[in-house]
């Protein structure tokens, strides 16, 4: 079994910086594929960024050069480092994670380990 937490989210102003976090427990980190998906109200939860534990990272074109995805195996930590953040950018972040690479690593379908999500509002 895999625990994720997420830390981070808060409030800020549009095109504002922030750094989200993901604590990994329960299994060794190394062996893990990670992502981050996002859920807006009224709206179904999408991708956001993936980085398998080669460390090759995926973006979809929405957040391309303005988010990034790493980690820290020393910390067993996943980050999203959000830059010039929209409005549109505002909803819950979650984490995710898988061991094995099987099916798309944009489809929720995919990840078996989730954690609880974390609030991003960026007030335009």
């Amino acid at each position: 079994q895999v625990h994720l937490v997420e830390s981070g989210g808060e409030l800020v102003q549009a095109g504002s910086s922030l750094r989200l976090s993901c604590a990994a427990s329960g299994r060794t980190f190394t062996s893990l594929n990670t992502a981050w998906f996002r859920q807006a109200p009224g709206k179904a939860r999408s991708y956001v960024a993936a980085i398998d534990r080669a460390g090759t990272t995926d973006y979809p074109d929405s957040v391309k050069g303005r988010f990034t995805i790493f980690r820290d195996n020393a910390k067993n930590t996943v980050y999203l480092q959000m830059n010039s953040l929209k409005h549109e950018d505002t909803a819950v972040y979650y984490c995710a994670a898988r061991s094995l690479l099987i099916g798309a690593w944009d489809s929720v379908a995919s990840y078996n380990y989730w954690g609880q999500g974390t609030q991003v509002t960026v007030s335009s």
